[in-house]
């Protein structure tokens, strides 16, 4: 990174402190969309239900006109989001603090801030990572908190191979196996409105991107750790769920979904395997007492 690179890339960080705040409604349909791609049920729950963790990736998307969406299909940059003139944008982590349940029905309000923008230079080059806090609240009390780091990159030189993902440790007690497919991440984007093309679009995200298959979206991966969670320790109340995206997931194999309880019920480690065996998420879910 040159001197002139990153005193552009610094310049960024006057987004930080930039503010947010949009709403929605709960329904029914967003509930019974997110269960019946998890391959739950696909019936409308009744007001006032607990609705499932993970559904507050659906409600109230970024609605971006059509002519402002750039060539990858993602939202144009430099509107909240940080104008970062990097190609590759990933969502590399979350950290999500529950205070109480959302419910069908609900009226949600989400307050963003950019709380934080880092540069950094990595073997491929350039690096930022932006830091967003969202609050959402419900009935002008907070219901949950979330902090997102988005890692934004330059694009991969060609004619080096992507580094080998860090070995996933072997299969915990709790164990689901899911095969993705074009069908499968077609239904997630329509859920959520995320019109990026690396998610559906076959050459595009081979030709362009480089990438052998269509990407399976990290939040998409992190709904599938929570729901395991869900599954294994039903009458558990989460309160904190923090994931750290590691590799890329495509649709050309199965993965694996597993986690193992920490023997006292106080909380769980998940990830998510690839099929040649590397980690491609970890998180830890921590459990009300």
């Amino acid at each position: 990174m040159d001197t002139a690179q990153r005193t552009k890339l610094e310049g960024l960080r006057s987004w930080i402190g930039r503010r947010e705040e949009t709403g929605d409604i709960l329904l029914p349909l967003h509930v019974a969309g997110l269960e019946a791609m998890l391959d739950r049920t696909g019936a409308l729950p009744r007001e006032g239900e607990p609705a499932p963790p993970g559904v507050h990736w659906l409600i109230r998307p970024r609605w971006a006109r059509q002519s402002t969406l750039g060539a990858d299909g993602h939202p144009e940059r430099g509107d909240f989001a940080p104008a970062v003139p990097l190609p590759r944008r990933m969502w590399a982590g979350s950290r999500l603090d529950f205070t109480k349940p959302f419910r069908v029905g609900d009226t949600v309000v989400r307050e963003s801030e950019i709380v934080d923008v880092t540069i950094k230079e990595g073997r491929g080059g350039a690096l930022v990572f932006v830091k967003v806090r969202r609050l959402y609240r419900v009935d002008d009390s907070v219901a949950m908190t979330e902090e997102q780091d988005i890692a934004y990159r330059e694009a991969p030189d060609p004619s080096r191979p992507p580094p080998a993902p860090e070995e996933a440790p072997p299969d915990g007690p709790w164990r689901r196996v899911v095969t993705p497919d074009p069908v499968m991440l077609f239904r997630y984007s329509a859920l959520t409105y995320n019109g990026h093309r690396i998610h559906y679009d076959y050459p595009y995200v081979t030709n362009v991107e480089g990438y052998p298959g269509l990407v399976v979206h990290g939040p998409l991966l992190a709904t599938f750790l929570l729901d395991l969670v869900r599954r294994e320790a039903p009458n558990a109340t989460l309160a904190r769920f923090a994931f750290r995206a590691m590799a890329p997931v495509f649709d050309t194999a199965p993965f694996t979904v597993t986690g193992i309880p920490d023997g006292n019920g106080r909380g769980a480690v998940v990830w998510i395997k690839r099929a040649d065996g590397g980690l491609a998420m970890r998180a830890e879910a921590t459990f009300a007492s």
